[in-house]
């Protein structure tokens, strides 16, 4: 990882230090220079620290996602990952630093999936429902992931790194609520509490999707969230069909198929 002024740690000899011995291990006892609460200096990784680093987090992913995250000790995130115990340390103090990463990397991945989604020189109402169809696909793609965070939200501890995630999410979307209201497209009512409708939609509807209370493919049940909040959110019906076209990747109405939630 780059450091904040962007340069990389350097040794004696001027090369770039992995701060590791000649036997390949972290030159420091996991968790040394940390007892004092202080961070070490980030440094550059290699290409092969990215990857042992990118292991430990897609291990810790899918163990989460199967046993939850009290059952998950790091010695088997280590294991599964195929690395030594000190290297874990290495790379992260604990595990609850790799439940924060692992959700930041969600959430700056489903940014870039809705920023490729949202086209700039669309309306803001058309733009709204891009950003639910790009955000519906994504929690249906992942929802092993979502589903975890699911069941830790919860947590009061764990909750502290998932609820930035929505405040974000309720940030952007009023930001194109607004214009979308100063445009005429948009219902004149309060912009915060139609991004949370807006949000509140994707998300239960993600969620009875994940949990088989919808039957549907995801990329229709995204068209059909998208159109669904394109049709609360218009001001007039003139709004909404010029919206409806344009925020969605599939034009045939989908059709929802709901069924008893398993018992």
């Amino acid at each position: 990882m780059p450091t904040p002024g962007g340069q990389t740690a350097r040794g004696s000899d001027g090369r770039a230090s992995n701060g590791r011995a000649s036997n390949g291990l972290p030159s420091r006892a996991p968790g040394a220079s940390r007892a004092s609460g202080a961070r070490p200096p980030q440094r550059e990784l290699t290409r092969q620290g990215v990857e042992r680093k990118q292991a430990i987090l897609d291990a810790a992913a899918s163990l989460f996602a199967e046993r939850g995250y009290a059952e998950t000790r790091v010695i088997d995130i280590v294991r599964a990952a195929g690395v030594a115990k000190g290297l874990f340390y290495w790379y992260f103090e604990n595990k609850e630093e790799v439940f924060a990463e692992l959700v930041g990397a969600v959430r700056h991945r489903l940014r870039l999936e809705q920023g490729r989604a949202i086209d700039p020189d669309a309306s803001p109402l058309e733009r709204v429902g891009q950003g639910v169809d790009a955000s519906v696909r994504f929690m249906g793609e992942h929802r092993r992931l979502y589903s975890f965070f699911d069941m830790e939200s919860l947590d009061p501890k764990l909750q502290a790194h998932l609820r930035p995630g929505s405040e974000v999410h309720i940030t952007d979307t009023a930001t194109h609520v607004r214009a979308g209201i100063e445009a005429g497209q948009i219902k004149d009512e309060d912009p915060v509490l139609l991004a949370h409708g807006v949000v509140g939609a994707v998300a239960w509807f993600s969620h009875l999707h994940r949990t088989g209370r919808i039957d549907l493919p995801v990329e229709e049940l995204a068209d059909f969230t998208a159109r669904f909040v394109v049709r609360a959110l218009a001001a007039d019906d003139e709004a909404e069909a010029r919206a409806e076209g344009r925020c969605t990747t599939h034009s045939r109405p989908a059709e929802l198929s709901s069924r008893p939630a398993p018992r």
